[in-house]
Parts: structure tokens; sequence; C-alpha cells
């Protein structure tokens, strides 16, 4: 039934397990005729990403809620019922936390300090416990649902993710080439925005990287999903080089003057080769892109030669021109290299994540 509800994209695994967690709380805490708001509030703030984070942030949390609960018993005693106390018990139960390295725990700590306030009994000691003790229900039933239902998948992401970048990437290297080759410039704006665009989704991925790392320390995972895994980091990594090379290429200050028909030729057709490498899921290199790669090293040294050893007299100056063609250079070997790792990688994720697409 779970997962069977987790197919509407309405509802997410860490939605539904939010829903269960809340209901579980609310469900024992009723039982025992114990407040409830507090606990279900605790439970609502720590579903986390991953099991892992769940385990680590639980043990934060508890002794945080505890600080929170005491010091809202303290001001409540000292100053009452009254706005004083609710700022002094927000700005407090925050610096103490923050001074123990409880940072985990500051939200569910402050939450359940302020909230406390104004339910306050006449027994003090009583407050506290009754407070403390729903406050850890909540952390308890969350960290247990988020362990042991619906434990994320995050491979089908990730690898979905790395295609997306690497159709950017291309859609990007042809518009910053267009510029070069073209007399009317596209704003440089909007190539910056869309580079932005592209750096923060692999950021995205790579965290999403980290979260299923976390994930399979408290959760089997079968041989082939570690390969697959670990071919999308490698593939992942590729990407990183081949960002790192746009990177460069839109700073680079050409004029559509500075080449020659022959050469704007041979650049748009070799970024319509490199674009389709990236879009393809095997990165597969045919012949033509090899000649046309050929002919562009020859460009390049031909170029420096032609241009600025006789112009300027100095081997050691390279211009914008020899710094583009040298950053499409070095955007072919990534390819070289993707095309040796992808064929194999393409296989097991298919397998292991695309099973109904065989």
């Amino acid at each position: 039934m779970l997962h069977s509800l987790k197919k509407f994209k309405f509802l997410g695994s860490r939605t539904l397990k939010t829903g269960i967690s809340v209901f579980l709380t609310a469900l024992i805490c009723g039982f025992f005729n114990l407040p409830i708001i507090f606990a279900v509030i605790t439970a609502i703030v720590t579903i986390e990403h991953t099991a892992a984070d769940s385990i680590k942030k639980a043990a934060v949390r508890f002794p945080a809620s505890a600080i929170g609960a005491l010091l809202a018993t303290t001001f409540y005693g000292l100053f009452g019922k009254g706005a004083l106390t609710f700022a002094l018990v927000a700005m407090v139960t925050i610096a103490v936390c923050h001074k123990l390295k409880l940072d985990d725990g500051i939200l569910v700590a402050t939450i359940t300090a302020t909230a406390m306030i104004p339910d306050f009994q006449d027994q003090y000691v009583v407050s506290f416990f009754t407070r403390l003790g729903t406050t850890s229900i909540g952390i308890i039933i969350s960290t247990f649902v988020n362990f042991f239902l619906l434990p994320p998948n995050y491979s089908p992401m990730i690898y979905k993710n790395i295609n997306g970048l690497y159709n950017h990437a291309g859609l990007l290297l042809k518009r910053i080439i267009s510029e070069v080759t073209a007399e009317s410039k596209e704003k440089t704006r909007t190539i910056q925005r869309s580079y932005r665009q592209l750096t923060a989704h692999l950021e995205k991925t790579n965290q999403l990287s980290q979260y299923q790392r976390e994930e399979w320390k408290y959760h089997r995972h079968s041989e082939e999903a570690m390969v697959a895994f670990q071919l999308s980091q490698r593939k992942l990594a590729a990407f990183q080089q081949i960002a790192y090379h746009l990177g460069n290429l839109q700073y680079v200050q050409t004029k559509a003057s500075d080449f020659t028909n022959e050469e704007k030729e041979l650049l748009l057709a070799l970024t319509e080769e490199f674009t389709h490498v990236l879009s393809d899921p095997t990165h597969s290199i045919n012949e033509r892109q090899f000649e046309m790669v050929h002919k562009l090293d020859d460009a390049f040294w031909k170029w420096k030669e032609d241009h600025v050893v006789k112009q300027t007299g100095y081997r050691h100056h390279l211009p914008p021109q020899t710094i583009l063609i040298y950053e499409l250079l070095c955007f072919h070997d990534v390819l070289e290299e993707l095309q040796n790792m992808s064929e194999k990688q393409a296989q097991l994720v298919k397998k292991c994540y695309f099973p109904d697409q065989s």
C-alpha cells in the first residue's frame, strides 16, 4: 500500500513518512493521555533525508530539547507568562545549544521551549518531564519510521540528473560557441545565468550522492547497485571537468573577426559533435569528430605561430583565441574518458534501476 501511494508525485516518500510519524506519535500520546501538540511538532521537524541523518540528529535533539524545556521552566518561574519570557527562552535556548554544539537540535529545542510556556501547570517539575517526554516520543517515532519505512533510493534520481546535466552542458556549449562565431553577440548575462543554473544542478546532484552513501550504511544493497552507483560517480566526476571548461569558455573574450570562415565552420561543426556526444547516454564518439579534433589541434599550433610569435615575438603569451581552442581540445579529452566508461554504466543502471525498459 505504501509503495502504491508513493507512485503519486504529490506524495513523496518523505511526505508519507512525516504523515505516518505524526499519526503514530499522536496515537501513542493519546493512549497515555499526554499533550499531543509538542510531540507532533517534533515528529514533523525531525524527518530527515536519510536514516543516517535521523540517527545522528536524534542523539543531538534529545539533549537540546531537555535544555529548552529546562530553560522554559526556569524563566517561567522567574517572569511568568509574558512577552519577556518568550523572548528570553528563545534567545537563551539558541545561544546555549549553539555553545554546546547542538546546532542540529536548535529548532526542535526552541519550538519545544516556547510552545510549552502557555500551558504550564503549577507543578513545574511535572510540566518539565511531561513536555520532555512528549518531545522524546516525537523524536523516537520519527527516527524509527525514517529508518524502517520506505528507505530512500536516490540512485535513479542521481542518474536522471546526470543525464540532464550533460544535455544542459551541450546546449550551453552551443550557445557559447555561437556567440564566438556570430557578428551579433548574445547577452553575456544569459550565458552566465545558464552556467549558474548548471552548477546549482550539479551541486544538488552531489548532495543526492552524499545522501545515498549515508543511506547505504544502514540498509542492504546489491553488488550491482553499488557498481552502478560508483560508475555514476565517475561520470559525475567527469562532468566536474566539463563544468570547469565551460566556466573558462564563457569568459574568453573573442570576436567573430578573430577567426577565418574555415575556422568558424570547424568550431561550429565540432560543437555540434560535442553536443551530440553529451546528449547520447553512451557518449559514443564517431570518427568524424576525431578528424575535426585533429584539424583543431593543427590549427592551435599554426594559429599560435602565425598570430602570436610573428606579431608579438612572445612565445609565452596566449591570446583569447588560443585559449578557446585549447579549452575545446581539453573538452574532447573528457569526452573520450566518458566514452570509455559509459557503455558499461548504461547497461548496469538500466538493469538495476529501470528494468521495465529492458
